[in-house]
């Protein structure tokens, strides 16, 4: 989701995930994106929540990204983050979502020249996105893993083994995890870049490199139906030298605030009772991506 110095950390919001099923969310619903959504007030924290309430519908910006937001072969929205959408501005009087498929890069783009009314993307908070968008606290948190052989013959259980151990190292187009092993002293002109964690478990399998790496979740996902390769246990990578979790919610124009505030009350209370995982299951989210960090904390402040 990012260029070699950070996944989900460059300014224009490239991501690590590459667009898993851009293309066809695109092609069923681009048109989608062409019109802009009304300008909201800038004074008092915003009033887009009462517009949406008074529309009945809410515009979410999405990457086509499988499981965090894409449309599925029957041409429906779904994914973790438009699921959760759903059921938070309905909680909120806002009954339907609309999505506006657009690429990764252009989420934070879109969302503040009016294109969409928020991000529902699974889009990590970092502080450099955090100059140019509002965030609710995270909904989840990711690790990081790897797809190895089976049994894992070569013990990799995170990058420090990798560059120990001289592994032939693969990961995402523009992933986080290209940051994450160059810190760790791999050699970024040796790391092999494929598209995306199927194309890397296809790597694994091949034999052509000894690991790839990505979240814990889609590593976990990808080698389900695998016989010869398997997911590490999740772990966290080094940032500047300090262990570091990644958290992804929903963004919002900086200048509704009030929106955002009502957002994370329900958020807030899903978390409490324990709906949030129920909803979050379905897409391969388990107790270990449940979180309590915020957005403050994950924003560098």
């Amino acid at each position: 989701m990012a260029p070699p110095n950070g996944n989900d950390r460059d300014t224009s919001g490239t991501t690590r995930r590459s667009l898993l099923a851009g293309v066809a969310a695109l092609g069923v619903l681009g048109a989608a994106g062409c019109s802009r959504v009304a300008t909201a007030s800038t004074k008092d924290g915003g009033d887009l929540l009462e517009r949406l309430r008074a529309a009945g519908v809410v515009r979410l910006g999405i990457a086509g990204e499988i499981p965090f937001g894409y449309i599925d072969k029957d041409g429906e929205l779904t994914g973790e983050a438009p699921q959760l959408a759903r059921v938070i501005f309905k909680r909120l009087g806002v009954d339907r979502v609309q999505p506006v498929p657009t690429e990764f890069g252009s989420l934070i783009p879109g969302l503040n020249s009016q294109q969409f009314d928020v991000v529902a993307a699974g889009m990590y908070v970092n502080p450099e996105r955090c100059e140019q968008v509002i965030f609710s606290d995270p909904d989840y948190q990711m690790l990081d893993a790897f797809i190895v052989r089976k049994g894992n013959p070569m013990g990799l259980r995170d990058y420090k083994d990798v560059v120990e151990k001289k592994a032939k190292f693969a990961t995402g187009t523009g992933y986080a995890e290209i940051a994450y092993a160059v810190e760790a002293g791999y050699k970024e002109s040796d790391i092999l870049i494929v598209p995306d964690q199927v194309a890397g478990l296809n790597a694994v399998e091949a034999g052509r490199v000894d690991v790839f790496a990505g979240t814990a979740l889609t590593t976990r996902e990808v080698v389900k139906k695998s016989s010869k390769a398997e997911s590490t246990e999740p772990f966290k990578p080094l940032v500047d030298g300090q262990p570091h979790v990644d958290g992804g919610a929903f963004a919002f124009r900086p200048t509704e605030t009030r929106l955002r505030d009502a957002f994370n009350k329900e958020l807030a209370e899903l978390k409490k009772s324990g709906e949030l995982l129920r909803i979050l299951e379905p897409f391969g989210f388990t107790e270990d991506e449940m979180t309590d960090l915020t957005a403050k904390e994950l924003c560098g402040g």
